[in-house]
């Protein structure tokens, strides 16, 4: 699939798990209560890390987002990954990555931030900000864009960004699944799972249907976490 589709597809996982991950009954003390700051942040950080297994891609939408830089480590990573739609597309390499990002927020809070910047910018980039045959001008602004979102996060309580690139992680890989090469989602097994449901990438389907569909459900999920927070607002000073 697209670069667009799967961001579209990772915002629309979290704004799905949002109300799910804030269920007392279902998950004890773990449950976690999102401000609505937190919600479109993570909404941007999964869109962004849904884009992420495409790093195996040397011309993909991750190796066009900051220039040489990511065009080169698209490259090498392809090379150590056993290319395109291997490694990086599995179950492994999504949990590997939300556990990543958590483990440098412990430990190494400034590396932290720089691949905070790098998914941030990639959901950017991932949702249509670029300037089509100006890659120069598309990567300045996707970097000047992605400084100023980071720096809005930095006010805001940012513990679950492990989660929202964990599933935004596996929002790509069901995405790939659903076309006919599909992934290898047990990797290092050689199985791939294919559920050929889009014909073709960037054909009729996932541009007529897949896309729109995905957009009408951000809509109606982000619709339904701002009722829900003003509803909640206005019962407790009631």
């Amino acid at each position: 699939m697209m670069g667009k589709t799967h961001a579209l597809s990772g915002a629309l996982a979290w704004l799905a798990a949002v109300p799910v991950i804030a269920q007392e009954r279902l998950l004890g003390e773990f449950a976690v209560s999102l401000s609505p700051e937190q919600v479109a942040a993570g909404a941007v950080v999964c869109a962004g890390a849904a884009i992420l297994p495409d790093i195996d891609h040397h011309n993909g939408r991750i190796a066009n987002t900051f220039g040489p830089i990511t065009n080169h480590m698209c490259k090498w990573v392809g090379k150590l990954s056993g290319g395109h739609r291997q490694a990086t597309h599995s179950i492994l390499f999504a949990v590997a990555m939300g556990f990543a990002m958590d483990f440098l927020a412990t430990h190494y809070v400034y590396a932290w931030w720089a691949c905070l910047f790098m998914i941030v910018g990639l959901g950017l980039r991932g949702i249509g900000l670029d300037f089509e045959g100006k890659e120069p001008q598309s990567a300045l602004a996707d970097c000047a864009l992605a400084l100023i979102a980071v720096w809005l996060m930095h006010k805001i309580d940012m513990s679950f960004v492990g989660f929202a690139v964990a599933l935004g992680c596996l929002a790509h890989v069901v995405g790939d699944c659903l076309t006919p090469r599909g992934c290898p989602v047990l990797w290092p097994l050689p199985w791939r799972t294919v559920i050929p449901v889009v014909p073709k990438t960037d054909g009729k389907v996932e541009r007529f249907v897949i896309m729109p569909v995905l957009t009408l459900g951000i809509a109606v999920l982000a619709i339904r976490s701002v009722l829900g927070d003003v509803t909640a607002q206005w019962l407790t000073r009631g």
